[in-house]
């Protein structure tokens, strides 16, 4: 088969899964972004995207709309140059939904089967937006907004074949007639590289080395923010830190924004909440690593005795699985995405988002009885290897979907 990925920043969501299908024998290619200078291994084709100078006044909530169909349009401009130019008509085209860049594919090669990856589908009410009313307000308005950010999300579905998201809550929030399309197989995790070992070790800022047995509490967002429960993390910290004078806390993350607004005054949400508790911690114990390398994150949750796991009700990240995988045990906030994933009790342990008094206390217990949660974190890996390996159930469930889309014979 010829099969085509289209994203931005390729490989994605999709580092396994293609060159699994190349393995297999498909003729496999890439269409990205010429923004994206990864080093990749098979045939890519490049666009040039500027996003346009969108005016609000006269956009109103088309403006996101806008952006996406936008760069919809210049994809779709240059596969009709593959088209016309070199021939080249695509079996199956597999693409993310989320920066429009899928919308026509259809129009340029109707013939080919169109899977796209359905990560989320903003909504009004009941899923990130107005959860956290310290940064978003509820009402009619906001509610508008958020909805309208998904015209493009419902578009992209709709003239698929088939939709992907990598978990059921994900699904979920797309609406039912588009809920029916989607396939659920999660984007898989190596449990054999996310594994626990007695060797890891991870040096921090100061020199000190941390090892598997010490007293680490880990914090991991790709951006420390408050879609991922960071104002809640650090406000909890002070009486964990006082409670047990031997923890070292090792906190991962960038200083951008991923997801919501960004912190007034050109401030960093970082530095806005350490500051919030700057004069209650201990400073010494406190280890911001920013981002780091792959092996050097699996280390961090090897070495890890609780991690520490809060979002919105949103995209569930890849870390909460990595953690489970590598023998930490999770404590999770109980929103339903991570309910998911995590039961209390079985597990993991979960606490209310909001509740910064709950993880205060249950940090302080997890980490002072390591022993009493073993069980705990031996059925979380378990558990992430029955329903989320990467080898033995996920990248098998999706090669069989892609290969699927087409009639065998």
């Amino acid at each position: 088969m010829k099969i085509l990925f289209v994203h931005q920043n390729f490989p994605g969501q999709f580092p396994h899964l293609a060159p699994e299908l190349v393995r297999r024998g498909h003729d496999v290619r890439a269409l990205t972004d010429a923004a994206n200078n990864r080093s990749l291994s098979l045939p890519v084709w490049r666009y040039k995207y500027e996003a346009p100078q969108v005016d609000p006044a006269a956009t109103r909530l088309g403006r996101n709309f806008t952006t996406m169909s936008d760069r919809g349009v210049i994809v779709a401009r240059a596969c009709q140059q593959l088209r016309n130019r070199e021939g080249y008509v695509p079996d199956v085209i597999v693409g993310h939904s989320g920066w429009g860049e899928t919308l026509f594919l259809k129009e340029v090669w109707p013939e080919a089967k169109l899977l796209v990856y359905a990560e989320f589908y903003y909504r009004g009410t009941g899923a990130d937006v107005g959860f956290d009313p310290e940064f978003s307000a509820r009402g009619l308005d906001t509610a508008m907004i958020a909805q309208g950010r998904a015209a493009h999300l419902g578009q992209a579905l709709a003239h698929a074949d088939r939709g992907l998201s990598p978990t059921q809550w994900q699904a979920s929030t797309y609406p039912a007639p588009l809920r029916a399309m989607i396939d659920v197989i999660f984007d898989g995790v190596d449990t054999e590289l996310l594994a626990p070992d007695p060797a890891a070790r991870v040096t921090l800022p100061d020199g000190r080395v941390l090892r598997p047995g010490d007293e680490v509490l880990t914090f991991v967002n790709r951006n420390l923010e408050p879609y991922r429960g960071y104002h809640i993390f650090m406000r909890a910290l002070p009486e964990v830190l006082a409670a047990r004078p031997e923890c070292q806390v090792v906190i991962v993350g960038g200083d951008e924004v991923s997801y919501g607004a960004k912190p007034p005054g050109g401030r960093t949400w970082k530095d806005v909440f350490l500051d919030e508790v700057r004069d209650r911690l201990d400073l010494s114990r406190v280890h911001f690593m920013g981002k780091v390398p792959y092996p050097v994150f699996r280390q961090i949750l090897q070495v890890s005795r609780v991690h520490a796991y809060l979002t919105y009700p949103f995209v569930l990240s890849w870390s909460v699985f990595e953690a489970m995988a590598a023998g930490a045990l999770v404590v999770g906030s109980r929103t339903a995405p991570v309910e998911e994933v995590i039961r209390h009790g079985e597990t993991g342990l979960l606490v209310d988002f909001f509740d910064v008094a709950g993880w205060s206390d249950i940090l302080t217990r997890t980490l002072a009885d390591p022993a009493r949660h073993d069980a705990l974190r031996h059925a979380a890996r378990a558990h992430v290897k029955a329903h989320y390996d990467l080898r033995n159930v996920c990248l098998p469930r999706q090669v069989a979907l892609v290969e699927g889309m087409l009639p065998q014979g």
